[in-house]
């Protein structure tokens, strides 16, 4: 058994693309759009899993777009994806820079949440130990939910 991919639909393409590539930094490695099913499908990976996904198309993300309008609801049921990173602080300020809202700010120097524009909640792990703990992040609260 080998991971292949998540799926998570979205209402917004664009919206959603500005998100996970421009502020979270993911890459887009295939689109597909079936004009008959009336959906585009875009597949992501994380950076430096490129020819991974390309060759073995995993591991990825698949963003769902329907062309005719649903309303999702339950995005927190979905659960969350998650990603290591090798630095959390310096990632957490590019999202806020970004105008990403930090929900669970990386207090101990190992996880943080944020959500997608349609309230997918990613975790984002420090990779290897923690970072010592840093303002403003180490007296930063909780925002919302993720």
């Amino acid at each position: 058994m080998r991971y292949l991919h998540t799926m998570v639909r979205v209402t917004d393409l664009d919206a959603s693309l500005a998100f996970y590539c421009d502020k979270l930094g993911l890459k887009e490695v295939s689109r597909t759009e079936n004009e008959a099913g009336r959906f585009t499908l875009v597949f992501l990976c994380a950076p430096g899993d490129e020819e991974a996904a390309r060759q073995k198309k995993a591991p990825t993300v698949e963003l769902t777009y329907n062309w005719d309008p649903e309303t999702y609801q339950g995005g927190r049921n979905f659960g969350h994806l998650a990603y290591a990173v090798d630095d959390i602080y310096a990632v957490c300020q590019r999202l806020k820079d970004a105008g990403v809202i930090i929900n669970r700010p990386p207090r101990d120097g190992r996880m943080a949440f944020v959500r997608s524009p349609d309230n997918i909640s990613v975790e984002l792990l420090q990779a290897g130990p923690a970072l010592p703990p840093a303002e403003p992040w180490a007296s930063m609260p909780n925002v919302g939910t993720w």
